[in-house]
């Protein structure tokens, strides 16, 4: 009989094309699976909480498994060891977690938590993990954006062309930006996000913040339901998906 566990783990994205397996590409979920498959001696597939795009870094993210081996959560110390000298120095596996059958590390997520870092001065030890953004920058009129995002559920302008969603719909709980010494720090948290939604955001809110756009075209570019009249997405390599919350009856204490 197989047993449901969460991995937890984290990645620097750089190296990788995203999360998710795909043909002739590098990805994160094809490591990890071949670092479970090998140490475990059985075939294991997983579900990840979501897909991040190439370059996009992941402080907490997770995927669901299943396995016949027992005694795998995380007071197994061993097994995270092994895991973590198997796998490559840019993902590690954090935490090991029993749940129950039907727990979904995808569905039965409450919300995602993501934070877009910009850097002000040029800095080549956050090269790889933030966007150097030179100039004068409003952030209070930012700001005043992610008022707007609050107040809208259809962020169509803001999702990837052609994705195969179902729904366009999410809904926002959180967004803003703060300076943090020399880089600015967008937090955004929400029920779930669509392909490149969270850059797309980024991107067009840094128009306002440069004076190319203002906040009434800022509240009609997500009125229109369209793709093509938000701004570029932000560089990937400032994204990172910093938190993902579960209910806690999913998983099963041991």
């Amino acid at each position: 009989m197989k047993t449901r566990y969460f991995i937890f783990i984290s990645y620097k994205g750089t190296s990788y094309h995203g999360w998710q397996i795909q043909p002739n590409s590098v990805t994160v979920q094809k490591i990890l699976e071949d670092a479970l498959s090998i140490i475990l001696g059985e075939k294991i597939s997983t579900i990840g909480a979501g897909r991040t795009d190439a370059g996009v870094h992941a402080i907490y993210f997770c995927a669901h498994f299943e396995s016949i081996s027992r005694d795998l959560s995380s007071k197994n110390n061993n097994l995270i060891f092994r895991l973590n000298r198997y796998l490559p120095k840019d993902i590690s596996v954090n935490t090991i977690r029993k749940v129950g059958p039907d727990a979904n590390a995808r569905y039965s997520a409450i919300s995602r938590t993501y934070k877009y870092y910009i850097s002000r001065v040029k800095d080549p030890f956050f090269d790889n993990s933030s966007w150097f953004l030179h100039g004068k920058i409003d952030v209070t009129a930012m700001n005043d954006a992610c008022g707007l995002l609050l107040s809208h559920s259809d962020f169509t302008s803001f999702s990837k062309l052609h994705s195969d969603t179902k729904t366009n719909f999410c809904k926002i709980y959180k967004a803003s930006w703060e300076e943090v010494d020399n880089r600015l720090v967008f937090t955004i948290r929400a029920d779930r996000f669509l392909r490149n939604m969270v850059r797309a955001i980024v991107g067009t809110i840094v128009d306002i913040g440069l004076g190319k756009i203002t906040l009434k075209e800022f509240e009609d570019i997500i009125v229109a339901k369209d793709r093509c009249k938000a701004g570029e997405s932000a560089p990937a390599k400032g994204l990172f998906l910093v938190d993902i919350e579960y209910p806690e009856e999913i998983f099963i204490s041991e």
